[in-house]
């Protein structure tokens, strides 16, 4: 119990506070893209070449001796692709969460590029067809928002001012409910927009054509949002008040086991499932087991189409004369209750 309320606290901890994730990329080897993202391309052509350099960036605190160095190398994402397709647009996307309200905040630096010398950010990315962009051109001398929905660009916002190329600038954006704000160096440079088409989504670096580009000490405060598997979890543990567990597995990635995103008991959250979890995912197979006091039934939770997305295993106190045909009768009705407010599995785990 003690676990459990020390989990809570900090999730609300967290969500009063605001959590914090950077990204650094020196713990990327040079020549690497990232772990963690995806290489994909909004428009036409091939996605873009992501990968961790290393690079002059001036130190943020002044020297402590006229000797000092002020200038160090470090570790900075590029993108090195020089496409000059038009409509090309690389993006790498980090795929590990989905954000709501956030403030992101960048350092980039246009390089080169003949057609075009740009570097942005991509977010509440929903697709490659449906995301915010805000992004600065060094040959257009301007700073621009704009929304790319169904692959169809909308109107750009924003200044001319100048973006010195091979100079390092820092880009920040920030989202709260149906409000952006967007800043350059430091200084907000558009007026706040106000728009509702994507509440949440991932987000992602962003260029253009043949523009290469730098980015470094990327840095992201947001709110986290509960995921609707442990909404799920805290509603059915409270209309059944006598299961005794309940944990909720989805697919893994890597490593490829089944990943337990919620459960009545919170510190068991992360930790991975075997065999009898993926085999439930993967074929909708019900599993039925018993322990001293106790059965355990593991059953598919399936999406809007019928397909078997997750695993849902309840532990239950074993009755006088409890059969497996008796097990799962009990079962069902919490299955059925957890699974009327599920869509799919992007549903479930956001």
């Amino acid at each position: 119990m003690r676990k459990v309320l020390s989990c809570a606290l900090l999730f609300l901890v967290q969500l009063l506070s605001g959590a914090e994730r950077k990204f650094g990329f020196s713990e990327t080897r040079e020549n690497q893209p990232p772990k963690g993202f995806r290489s994909a391309v909004a428009g036409e052509s091939k996605p873009g070449e992501w990968k961790i350099i290393l690079d002059d960036i001036a130190s943020a605190f002044p020297p402590l001796t006229p000797e000092a160095r002020v200038v160090n190398k470090k570790s900075v994402l590029a993108q090195l692709a020089r496409d000059n397709t038009d409509e090309h647009f690389p993006l790498l996307i980090y795929e590990d969460e989905t954000f709501g309200d956030f403030t992101l905040t960048t350092r980039f630096k246009t390089v080169s590029g003949d057609r075009e010398q740009m570097a942005g950010i991509a977010f509440r990315l929903q697709d490659e067809k449906n995301f915010y962009v805000l992004r600065a051109s060094s040959l257009g001398n301007n700073i621009r928002f704009y929304k790319m929905v169904n692959g169809e660009r909308g109107p750009l916002y924003g200044p001319e001012i100048p973006i010195p190329s091979g100079v390092w600038h820092e880009l920040s954006v920030e989202c709260k409910a149906s409000q952006i704000r967007c800043f350059l160096d430091g200084n907000q440079v558009i007026p706040t927009i106000t728009d509702t088409s994507f509440t949440t989504g991932k987000i992602a670096f962003w260029t253009k054509s043949d523009a290469v580009s730098y980015f470094s000490d990327t840095k992201i405060v947001y709110t986290p949002r509960e995921p609707l598997a442990a909404v799920i979890v805290r509603d059915t543990v409270k209309t059944y008040p006598r299961l005794i567990g309940l944990k909720v597995y989805v697919p893994g990635s890597d490593p490829k086991a089944p990943r337990l995103i919620a459960s009545k008991d919170a510190s068991d959250v992360g930790t991975f499932g075997a065999k009898i979890e993926e085999d439930v995912i993967k074929n909708g197979t019900v599993y039925y087991g018993k322990e001293k006091g106790t059965i355990l039934v593991t059953m598919p939770l399936r999406d809007r189409n019928g397909e078997s997305i997750a695993a849902a295993r309840l532990i239950m106190k074993s009755l006088p004369g409890q059969t497996e045909a008796s097990a799962l009768s009990r079962a069902q009705p919490i299955i059925k209750q957890m699974q009327a407010r599920i869509t799919s599995l992007q549903d479930l785990i956001e």
